[in-house]
């Protein structure tokens, strides 16, 4: 471990951070450019096997941008996409952003360091950086957007040069330091551990604009929202949203396990996936299990979702345009089983259906979505957690859909259960609240 970091993990005062220089070189779950053709004709993509982990130089820092000592990071989906080269290299995502020249060079680079979740200690800051000071405990939004593109000063997620921080851009959360913009940071709730409070930003803010935000569902007191994944990194932050905003929250799980963990969430209705039958892209089996779920829903809520919550893709897709109701609205953010959806087009129009696209959240909905969680009113998802020198094997759980929640992923922090700075409220959430998943 380098000075620094050693200074960062005993707690030494900003004044000590400041002095100490910063190492040349640090630890990273990384990708190599040679390797982007490893998985041609191979039907297992395994990430465990083009996700190293060793050394990568230190980037210089540019006047809008902090380094951060990073104690904890989170897994997401785009760190499996990212190391399995689909549906593309992301080296091409650093490689275009990199010919813009200037500092937008130092991207594009023969090694990509994943990750688009952080929490740490900010260590240095660029000159050009007002609100934010070596020592400040943060956690990194996932949006990195050009502040100096008209659109962002609209909505910050429409600016056509908003990248995913980690993904589309190099220097990313698995790693012993980061780099992020000043417009990523967000105070570290203090009563969470490094960890916990790692595992929030992308998906808790993903979830906050699809259905909270007038860019989304905007969701009232009231509505019946459907939830796929009610048990996941994505649907229980969901839940939590629906539930707090005086919504019925209405879930969709795969097993017992999960089903109970969507209860203690808040779902006034659990659907195990079973009792609906065969879920996929055939028509037929997409009416059948549509009318099935739909039945279902009115028999124990008395009336069909106004908003469905999909993430889930082509496999639910169709399902989910059946059973909105007239006039409802299917959100969605992403597509796990497939991108291209097939639905019964009569359903949409006729019934005067609404699909909002919705893609990460901005600064302000990120902003808004960590004060409910440092107000205790949103918990983490996260269910496990691996040390930086496993992220191979967490990515693998992954990829395999062999986890629940979020993983989570310990860089500097040396063990679990660190960096809680407010113990009182910690108390007052209440430590069975605070782990859902983690809870025997």
């Amino acid at each position: 471990m380098d000075e620094l970091s050693e200074a960062v993990v005993s707690g030494a005062s900003p004044e000590v951070l400041d002095r100490i220089p910063v190492p040349s070189e640090y630890t990273a779950a990384h990708l190599r450019v040679e390797d982007v053709n490893m998985f041609s004709d191979v039907m297992d993509k395994d990430v465990r096997k083009s996700i190293h982990i060793g050394q990568v130089p230190m980037p210089e820092l540019a006047p809008d941008e902090v380094l951060i000592a990073v104690m904890a990071s989170a897994m997401n989906y785009n760190t499996v996409w990212s190391a399995t080269f689909e549906p593309m290299p992301t080296f091409n995502f650093l490689r275009y952003y990199g010919k813009q020249g200037g500092w937008a060079a130092r991207h594009d680079q023969p090694y990509h360091v994943l990750g688009s979740d952080a929490s740490g200690v900010v260590v240095r800051v660029g000159n050009g950086v007002r609100n934010w000071k070596v020592g400040d405990h943060v956690v990194v939004a996932t949006a990195h957007v050009d502040d100096q593109e008209p659109l962002t000063h609209s909505d910050g997620m429409m600016g056509a040069e908003q990248r995913a921080w980690g993904f589309e851009t190099n220097f990313g959360g698995l790693a012993d330091y980061a780099i992020a913009r000043a417009s990523q940071l967000l105070p570290k709730a203090a009563h969470l551990s490094w960890e916990e409070a790692a595992c929030n930003p992308l998906c808790a803010g993903t979830a906050y604009r699809m259905l909270i935000s007038e860019h989304g569902a905007n969701m009232r007191q009231g509505d019946v929202v459907l939830v796929w994944g009610a048990a996941g990194g994505l649907g229980g932050y969901a839940v939590q949203f629906v539930r707090n905003g005086g919504g019925i929250p209405v879930g969709i799980v795969s097993s017992d396990k999960k089903a109970e963990i969507a209860r203690n969430l808040g779902c006034e209705l659990v659907i195990d996936r079973r009792e609906i039958g065969e879920i996929s892209a055939d028509p037929d089996a997409t009416l059948k299990a549509g009318r099935r779920l739909g039945n279902i829903i009115r028999k124990e809520i008395g009336e069909d979702p106004n908003i469905v919550f999909e993430h889930v893709g082509r496999d639910t897709f169709g399902i989910s345009v059946l059973v909105a109701r007239r006039g409802g609205t299917i959100v969605t953010c992403g597509s796990s089983t497939g991108y291209s959806h097939n639905f019964d087009n009569r359903y949409l129009w006729m019934r005067m259906k609404k699909i909002i696209g919705s893609h990460g959240a901005n600064l302000y909905e990120q902003w808004q979505t960590n004060r409910l969680i440092q107000r205790g009113r949103v918990v983490p998802m996260l269910s496990d957690v691996y040390p930086l020198q496993m992220s191979g094997e967490a990515a693998r759980a992954i990829q395999k859909n062999e986890h629940i929640g979020k993983v989570g992923v310990l860089c500097m922090a040396p063990t679990a259960g660190l960096g809680v700075t407010d113990s009182d409220l910690r108390a007052r959430v209440g430590e069975d609240r605070l782990s859902p998943l983690r809870a025997d």
